[in-house]
């Protein structure tokens, strides 16, 4: 009995193997040369010339006149109250969007982001100064009335200095005095 010799591997088809015949090598230049054949191949593309932060011409004004905010918030803070320093952010915020908005054509930069500040201010005091809503005219009475305490007058005579009666003066004062407290629960053991 004979036995049929079988190959160990798989035949190989041809096309499998075949390979591509290579290209005739080109001379290299010099390395002199090839960094100049690359230049001029792949020439520079053109930048865009655009500032990384479009506004920091506007930031660097706004912050050269740091001290505009600085008075715009304590004036009114001594007028009603408020705290300067949240005040000072505020009217930062209005030197910021002046700085935005001007330009040179329009005259000097300190007092157009002065007024800037005075309204972004007045704009926050108006929306969100108080936790009720008071008329313009009782802020007004109650700053003055203020002010005239601060400068030794009586508290008795204040009613009629204001030219107002005492209960209209103590009704102004209860409604301009709201202050925001934090309330923490404590949880009690029974």
């Amino acid at each position: 009995m004979g036995q049929l010799d079988l190959p160990l591997r798989p035949p190989v088809v041809a096309s499998c193997l075949a390979r591509r015949p290579r290209r005739p090598q080109r001379a290299r230049p010099a390395p002199c040369q090839q960094a100049v054949q690359l230049v001029i191949a792949f020439p520079a593309k053109p930048r865009r010339h655009r500032p990384i932060n479009p506004h920091a011409a506007a930031n660097a004004l706004a912050l050269q006149h740091r001290d505009i905010a600085k008075t715009v918030a304590g004036n009114i803070s001594r007028r009603t109250g408020h705290p300067r320093e949240d005040l000072e952010q505020i009217a930062m915020l209005g030197i910021l969007q002046a700085a935005r908005r001007y330009s040179p054509e329009r005259g000097s930069f300190r007092p157009y982001a002065r007024t800037y500040a005075n309204g972004e201010v007045y704009h926050y005091l108006r929306d969100k100064g108080f936790l009720i809503k008071v008329p313009a005219s009782w802020r007004e009475l109650h700053a003055r009335g203020q002010k005239l305490l601060r400068l030794g007058l009586p508290a008795g005579e204040l009613p009629q200095t204001l030219e107002i009666s005492a209960e209209r003066w103590e009704e102004i004062a209860a409604a301009c005095n709201q202050r925001v407290v934090a309330i923490h629960l404590v949880e009690t053991e029974e």
